[in-house]
């Protein structure tokens, strides 16, 4: 599991640094946030769910069924999307309500 980030879209707010249970997550000297060793990634998708530019895609490997896909989360309101862009170029989303989904 692993996860990439965009350096161009990155604004340096250090969320992401700061929700990452492995401190995988480190800040440059240019301010942009990176991870220096991707294959330790514990996918938890913290630093997805934080990031408020969405720079951070978490990559699905053939391992769990992604075969290649990359995920990234949006906020609108109380809705989190989660978004999926395939290798062929489609894309899927899964719309979360927030404040519906930990009811039992």
């Amino acid at each position: 599991m692993s996860i990439a980030i965009d350096k161009n879209k990155c604004i340096g707010c250090g969320k992401c640094h700061n929700v990452c249970p492995g401190s995988l997550i480190k800040i440059g000297e240019d301010g942009k946030a990176y991870i220096k060793y991707p294959k330790d990634c514990w996918g938890c998708t913290s630093c997805i769910k934080e990031c408020p530019v969405y720079a951070i895609r978490f990559f699905l490997g053939a391992d769990i069924g992604g075969m290649g896909s990359l995920v990234h989360t949006e906020k609108d309101g109380d809705i989190l999307k989660w978004i999926i862009e395939r290798p062929d170029g489609t894309i899927s989303e899964i719309d979360i309500n927030r404040k519906e989904s930990n009811k039992y």
